[in-house]
């Protein structure tokens, strides 16, 4: 009885959160479309110009394309602060 207990506390405190958060990336991935900026798991910050079932073409700077997979990209939320910082610098 108390390994079922056991069992069921892992149950919902790791392994059912981790399934949502993997449903919601995999529902944010199928939503994606040209002009998102996005942030991949490296680092990069960049824009989104093209699509395919597995990749994604980002536009990082001006004529600088990269192409990365698609699963290793996380939409880019700034904070409003950097938003018009970003604005105002012309980036």
């Amino acid at each position: 009885m108390p390994l079922l207990l056991m069992f069921a506390v892992f149950y919902f405190l790791l392994i059912r959160p981790q399934q949502k958060r993997q449903r919601e990336h995999q529902e944010m991935l199928s939503r994606l479309k040209k002009g998102d900026r996005v942030v991949t798991n490296g680092g990069l910050v960049g824009t989104v110009v093209a699509l395919t079932d597995t990749e994604i073409t980002l536009e990082i700077a001006d004529r600088v394309k990269v192409r990365v997979v698609r699963a290793q990209a996380n939409l880019y939320q700034q904070a409003d602060g950097a938003d018009a910082a970003a604005k105002k610098d012309g980036n």
